[in-house]
């Protein structure tokens, strides 16, 4: 035998499972599916009364125990409060998918682009499903310090938000190698998401409860979607970062 020839037989590589595109999908349908089974466990819980004293406790507990109409903290702190759930409702969440959809179809991403609408328009479309069908009335308990017009559960803020940056956040973690970097941007998102749940229910406008449903179920809808898109079109999805 030669020092060119090649040998008789070669034993193959292996490769650890969790470097395997599969299992990234499966972690990712198990996440979805444990998430939605918070939701579902959350909305049975309500439905039969039984997290009444735990949403009193909280809503209580931000505001004043001599004087409920204001919440607890300095003055500035309900304007901030303010500002922030501002950042989940329809008109800035719309502002920013419609502006992301638009800069993703002028750049040819359209797989991209369709991810980002589907998520986004479908999320609404389940959210106000929800809450016409549990139709829970909002929190009569302590002042609302915003106008609300729909029904409470699940928080429409808490949910949207969850799908809208989310979305939008596992989408530009992918443009970077990084991994510090993907965990920033990934981490951005995520607080932002529990920021504005969070402001619903010191603003008294929602449940804890309804916060906690909208962030099981818009969580799960973003996983799901953003899981469909990559096992359909797993090529279109990666954008490119050279």
């Amino acid at each position: 035998m030669t020092l060119n020839s090649k040998p008789l037989f070669s034993v193959a590589r292996w490769t650890p499972s969790w470097r395997l595109p599969e299992f990234g999908t499966l972690i990712a349908f198990l996440a979805c599916s444990a998430l939605g089974f918070a939701f579902l466990r959350i909305a049975e819980e309500m439905a039969e009364g039984d997290v009444r004293g735990f949403d009193e406790a909280i809503l209580l507990a931000f505001r004043n125990p001599l004087d409920t109409a204001r919440p607890i903290g300095p003055s500035w702190l309900e304007g901030s409060m303010i500002d922030i759930t501002s950042l989940g409702g329809v008109t800035v969440l719309t502002m920013i998918a419609t502006l992301v959809v638009a800069y993703l179809v002028v750049t040819a991403r359209y797989a991209n682009a369709a991810l980002v609408t589907a998520s986004v328009v479908g999320g609404a479309i389940l959210t106000r499903a929800m809450k016409f069908s549990f139709a829970r009335p909002r929190p009569e308990l302590v002042d609302h310090l915003v106008p609300v017009s729909s029904m409470s559960f699940p928080s429409g803020h808490a949910m949207t938000s969850a799908i809208t940056y989310l979305t939008l956040g596992a989408l530009l973690a992918r443009t970077e190698k990084r991994f510090r970097v993907r965990a920033l941007i990934f981490s951005v998102a995520v607080l932002l998401t529990l920021a504005i749940g969070v402001s619903r229910v010191y603003l008294g406008v929602h449940y804890p409860t309804d916060v906690l449903a909208g962030w099981s179920l818009g969580g799960a809808w973003a996983l799901l979607c953003w899981t469909v898109a990559r096992v359909l079109r797993p090529a279109d999805n990666a954008v490119n970062s050279g």
